[in-house]
């Protein structure tokens, strides 16, 4: 298994991720598609959606 020689590891603040999150609730758009806009993995996205301070609010209103 190789890695991506020469480039860094990305921090994203937490209003990024919460940013990056709230997308992926828009109608017709899926956790891929947002992945591919900003060049990362969507497992990413899907750990950061399971955390309470990054899910979007229109989530957890919807769940209850």
């Amino acid at each position: 298994m190789t890695g991506m020689k020469g480039q860094k590891k990305r921090f994203w603040s937490d209003e990024e991720k919460r940013s990056i999150c709230r997308q992926t609730c828009a109608p017709g758009v899926s956790v891929a598609q947002v992945a591919r806009r900003y060049a990362m993995n969507s497992n990413l996205i899907f750990t950061w959606l399971r955390d309470p301070r990054f899910a979007p609010a229109e989530a957890e209103a919807s769940s209850g």
